[in-house]
């Protein structure tokens, strides 16, 4: 649950991978930001909003993987990227499932319920358009074989980085922006 001063290290990253032109890589296991009284002081939506902006208009190729949970403005934080893969048992939502059960229902036992209609798994994520790819996990999940997780996290980055590598600037710019308008649209 990152401080907003981790988003702000995040975003220094993220620029200097720019000035440099290097692709940026990021890692999401977050159910969310920090919601202390010290977090919100520091200006942790501030902080967010900053990187949802300027990640959006990054210059060079971005992946993102969700290797465990994604969950609300923490995850949002850093993953606006042009591909964004999930781990085939990680969650990814704009909302914690038992968060949204406590205010749909006031009650937190409704949690499963909520994770169904949130839709929020990785086969579900990837048919929606808002993951771009599951990463198949070993028998077990991936702490069962965290090598063999590994080698396929590093298999589907590079597949993805070759891809982005092929595009210009203003190619990154146009898909990426075309990705994120056509993510929330209501369909009868």
């Amino acid at each position: 649950m990152p401080h907003p001063e981790g988003y702000r290290k995040a975003l220094r990253l993220v620029q200097l991978a720019e000035k440099f032109g290097l692709p940026i890589i990021t890692f999401i296991d977050t159910k969310a930001a920090f919601a202390g009284i010290g977090s919100e002081e520091r200006h942790v939506s501030e902080a967010i909003a900053r990187n949802l902006r300027e990640m959006s208009l990054v210059k060079v190729p971005s992946v993102g993987v969700i290797i465990g949970e994604g969950g609300s403005g923490g995850a949002l934080g850093i993953a606006v990227v042009d591909r964004l893969l999930i781990m085939e048992h990680a969650y990814y939502s704009v909302i914690p499932p038992e968060g949204c059960a406590a205010i749909l229902w006031r009650d937190r036992k409704y949690a499963e319920t909520a994770a169904n209609a949130l839709k929020l798994g990785a086969r579900e994520l990837v048919e929606q358009g808002v993951a771009d790819e599951v990463i198949e996990e070993p028998l077990g999940g991936a702490h069962r074989d965290p090598a063999q997780a590994a080698n396929a996290i590093g298999e589907a980055i590079e597949k993805h980085l070759q891809e982005l590598l092929q595009l210009g600037e203003a190619d990154l710019l146009d898909i990426r922006y075309r990705k994120y308008r056509a993510m929330g649209r209501y369909t009868e």
